[in-house]
């Protein structure tokens, strides 16, 4: 037998280097962390009262107004489903990259399921020692219960699948919203806003803890049992499966239908709930508009997906691609994981009752300034990183307990 006919040993897995990836989903990762902070801080104002939105109080200078609405329309619901797109496309790149190398299937697979439940160890950290809303934790799940079952699926598959988890996502939005048109008064008792704020208001941190890792244990739950992220989730990987975001100038009349009709509706579901937070409108039941505000966040978050893949397009067409506010924020993206996970060490201590309790001194307009604040020196710290060649540290940790030794 001769050299040319021995049998290959099979590739082992491997990461991609930095300069190998494609501009786009680190683009939409970073402009990603931006919502995140601005949907988290508001429920850092635990000393004002909520409305019904939930988490945003119900006073407030004009500023302090416009701030809401613009975080209600843009920001609110969206975030999560916008995360679980990009988390799915990145498992579907990384799937795709490894197979190309000649990594096996069931070993590829391990290696997700491993990086899974890594992801909900971290979360399990996040949570217990700051953030109660932490979403490391819940993807982690996702991702062990889902990608056995849909990654490799057919287009078909995937395509019925995520119409059925519309379908069934609108009928509870739909029995939900009849449900409080039907109360004959609103509930009463502790509210979910109440609860979540909980962590945030309690200064002793150690009770502070117990009540995050409650909520948090809660949120892994509720995450799935809601659809909209497995819905987004299935959606990711059928958009890796055809590249829209690493060749979007091949899918540029679908990434333009996304974004219009996808943006579109969930502005017009925010409408509706910024109009009852206002008390324009009412109910006695409760909010009428809070189900299909979240319902319609699921097009929003995957259209805002889609927008950035039509900027990346547009940057990389002008050569614009290089300049170094879109090299910086490119820079976050390929470090989304240490950006997210800084955006909680950097204003939770300072905002929380036993920290700093800075919250209790803020209002809507000056928490969105913290937020963008916090945002912007992630943004610069990965510029850094970029520069001077280096992962960020979450994620070097995650690939040395993903790809260790012995798979």
């Amino acid at each position: 037998m001769s050299a040319h006919t021995l049998p290959q040993p099979p590739e082992r897995a491997t990461t991609t280097p930095l300069s190998a990836r494609a501009l786009a989903p680190d683009l939409a990762r970073g402009l990603m962390l931006l919502f995140i902070a601005l949907a988290h801080v508001p429920w850092f104002l635990y000393h004002l009262p909520a409305g019904v939105s939930g988490m945003h109080p119900i006073v407030g200078g004009a500023v302090d107004r416009w701030a809401q609405v613009m975080t209600i329309i843009a920001v609110d619901a969206r975030t999560h489903t916008m995360f679980a797109f990009l988390f799915a496309y990145g498992i579907g790149q990384m799937y795709s990259r490894q197979r190309a190398r000649g990594v096996g299937e069931p070993q590829v697979r391990r290696l997700l399921g491993r990086r899974h439940r890594w992801m909900i160890v971290f979360g399990a950290l996040h949570a217990v020692l700051l953030w109660q809303g932490d979403i490391l934790g819940t993807y982690g799940l996702l991702g062990l219960i889902l990608v056995p079952l849909f990654l490799g699926r057919s287009d078909r598959t995937l395509r019925v699948w995520i119409v059925v988890l519309l379908s069934l996502s609108a009928l509870g939005a739909l029995i939900s919203t009849l449900g409080v048109l039907l109360a004959p008064t609103a509930a009463a008792g502790v509210v979910p806003a109440d609860l979540q704020r909980l962590s945030m208001a309690e200064p002793d941190y150690v009770l502070s803890a117990l009540y995050r890792t409650g909520m948090w244990v809660l949120g892994l739950a509720s995450g799935l049992l809601t659809l909209a992220l497995p819905t987004a989730f299935l959606a990711g990987l059928l958009a890796a499966r055809h590249r829209i975001l690493e060749e979007p100038e091949r899918h540029l009349p679908l990434l333009r239908r996304l974004a219009v009709l996808g943006i579109a509706c969930g502005v017009l579901g925010g409408v509706g709930l910024v109009l009852e937070h206002s008390g324009i409108v009412s109910a006695t039941g409760g909010s009428v508009f809070s189900p299909l505000h979240f319902l319609t966040g699921i097009g929003q978050g995957i259209g805002y997906v889609a927008l950035f893949g039509l900027v990346a397009q547009a940057l990389a067409q002008r050569g614009l691609d290089r300049l170094v506010p879109v090299q910086a924020v490119v820079a976050l993206g390929r470090r989304s994981l240490s950006g997210y996970l800084a955006q909680s060490v950097l204003f939770i201590p300072l905002l929380a009752a036993w920290g700093f309790g800075l919250g209790a001194h803020l209002s809507s307009w000056s928490a969105a300034v913290v937020a963008i604040a916090t945002w912007s020196l992630t943004v610069v710290a990965a510029y850094a990183l970029e520069r001077s060649g280096r992962r960020g540290p979450a994620e070097v940790l995650l690939r040395k307990l993903t790809y260790r030794s012995g798979r």
